[in-house]
């Protein structure tokens, strides 16, 4: 099936509960990857501030907390070579992919740990990081956060933030605008000389949730030739849900694929960052039945093109 899925929070999982990723209690691990088809899986760290780092028992700075974590993906990777390689540029997947084995793609959800110095994305990118999104739910030094209110979501990018979009563009890092405000959207639009991702986000006009993208920032985004991946969150598939239902996902996928293009479509599950949803797939080892519905909206070329082969475009676009 070749999956590559562009967002999850298991490595927050494996730092919290300690347990291996290859076949630790989580939702992704390295085995349910295999068994659900995957080609590639990005592991976001996700840099916990404010709220997130008091639940999840952080002191450290968020540049501290993000060292630990690539540490402990480092670790993780590299202790289970028989099942998966890192992966810096779309050719190291399909190169992984000939010897058998699937790909890691580091991430960051969240710059804080940028903290308004322009050599720390050139340190991230050093450390493997090849997609990073710019806000998480607190202002940093780049940005806002998407926000409930009209005026605070039309925020626009700080000017350190359009140096950082620039200095990402450079390396070859693409830029995610997943729980960016709608004005900062605009800027990343405007200012990107290279494909970007909402690498797990849905349709607003499904689901009300204000991380979700409206009809106008779904067609700008296909015509940028970005991607967005659908969030598995059941109140973002549907208002008030708590069953993260294979009928939601698929009306979303048919409703995105209306307004941006087929050429905008992947996977953004956030998979052990969605607490409270109940998945009819119970985890990743499920997507076979997810892909079984979509075959009936889509033919089997737009299964490869969502499934794969619209982000390795987007990866080869920024990082060869």
């Amino acid at each position: 099936m070749k999956i590559i899925d562009m967002h999850c929070d298991t490595l927050l999982e494996c730092y919290q509960k300690k347990q291996p990723l290859r076949n630790g209690p989580y939702q992704i691990n390295l085995e349910k990857l295999k068994k659900g088809g995957c080609l590639a899986q990005c592991f976001a760290i996700f840099v916990v501030s404010h709220d997130a780092a008091d639940r999840c028992g952080v002191s450290a700075t968020p540049y501290e907390f993000y060292r630990e974590m690539v540490a402990l993906y480092q670790k993780e990777i590299g202790g289970n070579p028989d099942l998966i390689a890192p992966a810096f540029c779309a050719k190291d997947i399909m190169s992984n992919q000939a010897k058998g084995l699937m790909s890691s793609i580091l991430t960051v959800e969240d710059a804080v740990a940028v903290d308004g110095c322009i050599e720390r994305i050139d340190e991230f990118f050093a450390d493997g990081v090849r997609m990073m999104s710019l806000t998480w739910n607190y202002e940093n030094s780049i940005g806002y956060p998407n926000s409930a209110d009209p005026v605070l979501h039309a925020k626009k990018l700080k000017p350190f933030g359009i140096q950082a979009v620039e200095r990402m563009n450079e390396l070859g890092m693409i830029v995610d605008v997943s729980h960016l405000t709608e004005g900062g959207f605009d800027d990343v639009i405007q200012r990107s000389s290279k494909p970007l991702i909402a690498s797990h986000s849905c349709a607003r006009a499904l689901g009300s949730h204000q991380r979700n993208l409206t009809d106008r920032q779904l067609k700008l985004l296909g015509e940028k030739g970005g991607i967005v991946g659908i969030n598995f969150c059941a109140p973002f598939l549907e208002d008030y849900a708590t069953l993260s239902s294979i009928e939601n996902i698929v009306k979303h996928m048919v409703y995105i694929r209306e307004k941006a293009g087929i050429e905008a479509l992947a996977w953004g599950s956030d998979l052990d960052g969605i607490d409270g949803s109940i998945l009819e797939y119970e985890d990743y080892a499920g997507f076979p039945r997810i892909l079984d519905a979509l075959a009936m909206y889509f033919t089997e070329d737009e299964l490869d093109q969502i499934n794969h082969g619209n982000f390795l475009r987007v990866f080869r676009d920024n990082a060869g």
